[in-house]
């Protein structure tokens, strides 16, 4: 009995995570924001591009035939963005990501992403701008749905070495550097806007509205470890993002909140500010707080972190200067320091010698194997 009320406590707990508020929908009622999705099915079809099983018009709701809980069922998952959902390209069974982008709201962000999606930018390992594999155009061309991959959290799943993060360190550092050398500033590169290509981190993929999950709802997702596949870190979301003049040394813009609302130089003031730096504290603060925060062993981070944060925009160091100095820091981090796993500092002592444990047992196998303790993706 009391198993059973727990588990019940669990069901309506996930309920309300997924609908926010019990009540406001039947789950079997597509909201406003699916609506739109759920109108162009049939088009979207047509172009190759399939949506799950409940956005098409025919659907009919599995749980009811299942005698299933909606909550337990996949297609019982509401969109959590009303503008990205997941779709099947029919051609290869790939699974992708649709993007809806208001040219009216954003008028940059589909030629600063088709940019870096270029064959010429493409395939150098230093871009890490989201791929954009094509762009459709929709009610009358004033929304355009970017074809992306699907990616997932780049803190998830858990960095299992020091050594993993460091390399994540290094590609988010290259691909703001890459960006900045083609006079491209991001403007709101914060955590949210840093993902990374699960494709070889998870063998079998995901659900892409329920991360801990099989796609097929049957189960935990299984993943390998960052050093036994080593992901690619992105940048996504251009939608406030800009192209300047390479002529110009010290562009103006004038602020635009992104979702890092600690930016300094926008605290107390609307003057047009050069958006170099803040990217810069963008990534740092980035770093600062999924790290620093959370985490012990980064401390070889601090100065630089600081650095990148510090309040007067003019004193950050650039792009440039936070790669040079990073390397610096390579130098003198020695390979059992970096096989070593990072800790959180909330981090209860039995999870602490559980995860121990298991961590020496793969240090072992990758020392004997020669496994690099920073951990590379193919094309880097």
């Amino acid at each position: 009995m009391a198993r059973a009320t727990e588990l019940n406590a669990q069901r309506a707990e996930k309920k309300l995570a997924i609908w926010g508020m019990l009540g406001r929908h039947l789950p079997e009622e597509l909201d406003p924001r699916e609506i739109w999705w759920r109108d162009r099915y049939n088009q979207l079809s047509t172009l190759g591009y399939r949506l799950r099983p409940r956005y098409s018009p025919e659907w009919v709701p599995s749980w009811k035939a299942l005698k299933k809980d909606w909550a337990d069922c996949e297609d019982g998952k509401r969109l959590e963005f009303s503008q990205i959902i997941d779709a099947t390209q029919i051609l290869d069974g790939k699974v992708v990501t649709l993007k809806k982008v208001s040219r009216m709201d954003h008028p940059y962000e589909v030629e600063i992403g088709v940019y870096f999606s270029s064959e010429s930018l493409a395939s150098n390992p230093a871009n890490h701008c989201i791929p954009i594999y094509d762009v459709l155009s929709f009610d009358d061309n004033n929304i355009a749905l970017l074809v992306m991959p699907l990616l997932r959290a780049y803190t998830d799943p858990n960095f299992d070495t020091i050594g993993e993060a460091v390399e994540c360190f290094h590609q988010l550092f290259e691909g703001l550097q890459f960006m900045h050398r083609h006079h491209v500033t991001h403007r709101d590169c914060m955590h949210r806007n840093i993902m990374l290509d699960p494709a070889n981190l998870y063998p079998e993929l995901f659900h892409p509205m329920e991360a801990l999950l099989r796609m097929d709802y049957r189960g935990h997702a299984k993943h390998l470890t960052r050093t036994q596949r080593p992901p690619k870190y992105y940048l996504i979301d251009f939608g406030i993002s800009r192209r300047h003049d390479p002529l110009d040394t010290n562009p103006r813009e004038i602020p635009i909140w992104g979702g890092d609302k600690d930016v300094p130089e926008f605290q107390s003031s609307n003057e047009p500010r050069n958006p170099f730096p803040t990217d810069v504290f963008y990534i740092g603060n980035a770093i600062r707080r999924d790290f620093l925060l959370k985490k012990w062993d980064f401390e070889f981070m601090k100065s630089l972190v600081a650095d990148m944060i510090q309040p007067d925009p003019d004193k950050r160091p650039n792009i440039d200067e936070v790669v040079s100095q990073f390397d610096d820091i390579l130098h003198e981090l020695a390979g059992c320091r970096l096989r070593s796993h990072p800790v959180d500092i909330n981090e209860v002592l039995v999870n602490r010698v559980a995860r121990t444990t298991s961590h020496w047992s793969r240090r072992i196998v990758f020392v004997v194997r020669g496994t690099p303790a920073i951990p590379n993706p193919p094309d880097t």
